[in-house]
């Protein structure tokens, strides 16, 4: 310290009242309770099949390991793929790093639990003006100031402020937890999305193959009749025509299945360079998706969670600010050494120190205080709005993604007899033509529809496998509300490894 020493002051008997008053009030704590507002759930989903089939009401839990919803596809190749998501995806370690400034956060708010104590050092030297008020004129000269003071100081949260602050911060990191969840499923479901579409390009591509051959045979056949005089030029071109476009369609296929590798491999943090995934012609059915019933949802998707820590977080910064309208009591207490000497400079006498409490209420800010307590009552109320919001939406994603793999089921069946419908016709077309009954054009009519039909029909299977995904997406993937961290492990001082 410098210049004029501190007062000395004995408040025993005034500090233990403060200390007494504080241990009494600090049971108050203002603003509203965080309570968790009702929704709406309806007893069971309305686009569930009567025959429940695939979609039976059970627990996810029935068919999917934990943590890896993706096996129930049954694709060790899409397993092994998902399993590098955790280890190298760039935006899910960058959606954890959040999670570890929120919860650093929450930390430092409840740092304010306890007191601050601060130290410091100085030596100086000063010459004080002979005309200054109080100068005596004897010392004039140049004079050494050594301090050596320790401070402490604690405010008493008798009115809650740093409860609802920690407890806003608590709620705010379990949100940004239950945030890295849903980046983490949105992730593993967009890879799942991805390797499926790129299987049914696989597909098609296997079938462009087998056309391409039958269109070259046909081709063929149409070259010989024409130079044997049975067939025109016009025929040659017709067939022509079909082959070049069947090959240009097996072209233009690759180019889809290029990106969609290249995304895959974005996926699990690698160069698309460095990636590729070998060709296989494989045509899986969706499986069965146990969809529970519709309350469930509420515990299982981490957007919901997200949207309802937030809400509490909200709610929590009401009592901060209305902690604002009451006064701050404060305890502080300031000591060491301090002494115009070195030599005698940490001795016994050269000892000071003053203790005492410290009040301070705001008389008049304008209705400051109040615009803030408004602002902070509006944004719990727009969480409230963006949280119900939030659990109509899931609904919506499970009915929506219900209604798919149902009516695409039908719709499966129906083109699977128009594919073989398609291919009899074309048989007999060929039939007819070769025996000189009909037209090369209706050879290629029917083979126009019978190739349009089997691409439509692999289309509505990779439909029906993204429409699975999506529907373990919209439940949740195999996540739990009970996977939050809890408050207390939001504020643990346990250090994530690097």
């Amino acid at each position: 310290m410098r210049g004029k020493k501190p007062a000395f002051y004995r408040h025993s008997g005034g500090m233990a009242a403060a200390l007494a008053a504080a241990a009494v009030l600090s049971a108050c704590t203002v603003g509203p309770d965080y309570v968790k507002p009702a929704v709406d759930a309806p007893k069971a989903y309305k686009e569930v099949p009567p025959e429940s089939g695939p979609w039976k009401v059970a627990t996810p839990r029935d068919q999917a390991s934990r943590g890896q919803w993706w096996t129930v596809f049954d694709d060790p190749v899409l397993n092994e793929l998902e399993q590098q998501v955790a280890a190298s995806n760039q935006n899910l370690k960058a959606a954890e790093a959040q999670y570890r400034q929120a919860r650093a956060l929450a930390q430092a708010a409840s740092s304010a639990y306890f007191p601050a104590v601060t130290a410091g050092a100085s030596v100086s030297r000063y010459q004080k003006s002979s005309n200054a008020y109080g100068v005596v004129p004897s010392i004039r000269g140049p004079a050494n100031d050594f301090a050596l003071p320790l401070e402490v100081s604690w405010e008493a949260d008798i009115w809650g402020r740093v409860r609802r602050s920690v407890e806003s911060a608590q709620a705010s990191a379990q949100a940004v937890a239950a945030d890295v969840e849903a980046v983490r499923l949105s992730i593993h479901a967009e890879l799942a999305i991805d390797y499926f579409l790129l299987r049914g390009i696989d597909s098609e591509r296997d079938l462009l193959t087998r056309t391409i051959v039958a269109y070259g045979k046909a081709y063929e056949l149409t070259v010989n009749r024409f130079q044997g005089g049975v067939a025109s030029d016009a025929d040659v071109a017709q067939a022509e025509t079909q082959l070049k476009t069947a090959q240009a369609q097996a072209v233009d296929l690759r180019v889809q299945r290029v990106q969609l590798e290249h995304a895959i491999a974005l996926l699990i943090g690698k160069s698309p360079a460095d990636f590729s995934l070998p060709v296989v012609d494989s045509n899986p059915l969706p499986p069965g998706v146990p969809v529970g019933v519709p309350s469930e949802l509420l515990e299982r998707r981490p957007d919901i969670a997200f949207a309802e820590r937030q809400m509490a977080a909200a709610n929590a910064q009401i009592g901060v600010a209305k902690a604002a309208f009451y006064p701050t009591i404060s305890l502080g207490a300031v000591g060491g050494f301090e002494s115009s000497k070195a030599s005698n400079w940490l001795t016994w006498p050269s000892r000071f120190w003053s203790l005492g409490p410290d009040a301070v209420i705001t008389l008049f800010d304008a209705d400051r205080r109040k615009a803030i307590s408004d602002q902070a009552q509006a944004a719990y109320d727009g969480s409230v709005a963006t949280y119900r919001q939030t659990v109509l939406t899931a609904f919506q994603d499970v009915e929506d993604n219900l209604a798919a793999l149902s009516i695409l089921a039908e719709e499966a069946q129906a083109q699977d007899g128009a594919v073989k419908a398609s291919q009899r016709s074309l048989n007999q077309a060929t039939h007819r033509y070769t025996n000189g009954a009909a037209s090369y054009l209706d050879v290629v009519i029917a083979q126009t529809f019978a190739l349009s039909n089997q691409r439509a029909a692999l289309d509505i299977s990779r439909r029906r496998m993204t429409a699975s995904v999506r529907l373990v997406k919209a439940l949740g993937g195999d996540w739990s509300v009970a996977d939050l961290p809890s408050g207390d492990a939001v504020l643990a001082e346990k250090k994530d490894k690097k």
